[in-house]
């Protein structure tokens, strides 16, 4: 396992790929390292993430996103792959000490990177300070070079607040937002939130697509949009150019 040089590494692949799809498809090498191989289904059992790590390998992609109960992972003595946690998933309703013990806890058992969901009802509330403070607890306790991704769970968001949330972000000194957990039943990531997205934070902070990436061209419409990385299910299906089916 290597450790990331924090976010300009860590989302350097995305821009890479924005740039070669100005004009041609992307190589399946690099879209495969903009991709963190997930798997966070509730009824997972240990063989089915010790699948999920060594597709995650075979593949070549960036990392490999699991619930912190699973960690550590046994990576290959060598490994490039990196290993991504979440916190607070997938509903965000846990105090603010708890995901900061979470992400902790994560850390200490091998996780590289922490995607964290907010208190999207705070977010819907208006009350944005209460989100910073959230982000700020997470991020006081994983500090770099430790890459904190923030799920903003934005299907459930109007543009306005999709804004104040990235600004929240960013002022809590997160590395990158999220769109989404998968889980939210109103939907996954759409291009014209990573657009959204992409005009709040600038260059400043990368971004995250997942939900719903279930095909090349998918992925490949989010990182045009400007994603700097993809959660995936279906990498194997997605860098083969066929369709993948739905669930984390």
């Amino acid at each position: 396992m290597v450790a990331p040089e924090h976010a300009a590494d860590a989302g350097r692949g995305a821009d890479l790929a924005r740039a070669d799809l100005a004009s041609a498809d992307l190589a399946r090498a690099d879209l495969a390292r903009a991709i963190d191989h997930t798997f966070l289904k509730p009824e997972g059992r240990r063989a089915d993430v010790e699948r999920a790590v060594a597709e995650a390998e075979e593949l070549g992609v960036y990392s490999v996103c699991v619930s912190p109960s699973e960690l550590p992972l046994e990576l290959p003595a060598g490994s490039a792959l990196q290993v991504t946690a979440v916190c607070g998933f997938p509903s965000g309703k846990h105090r603010s000490a708890v995901k900061a013990a979470e992400a902790a806890f994560a850390v200490a058992q091998g996780a590289d990177e922490i995607d964290m969901v907010i208190d999207v009802g705070a977010a819907l509330d208006g009350r944005i300070e209460a989100v910073e403070a959230d982000i700020r607890a997470v991020r006081a306790a994983v500090p770099a070079p430790t890459v904190l991704k923030v799920i903003i769970e934005s299907a459930a968001l109007d543009d306005y607040t999709i804004v104040a949330v990235c600004g929240a972000a960013e002022a809590a000194g997160a590395d990158f937002v999220k769109t989404s957990t998968g889980f939210h039943p109103a939907g996954g990531a759409t291009v014209h939130a990573v657009e959204v997205m992409r005009r709040a934070v600038g260059d400043r902070l990368a971004i995250k697509a997942s939900g719903g990436i279930r095909s090349r061209e998918d992925a490949e419409a989010m990182l045009r949009a400007g994603a700097s990385r993809l959660g995936l299910s279906s990498s194997r299906a997605v860098l083969s150019g066929g369709t993948g089916s739905s669930g984390y």
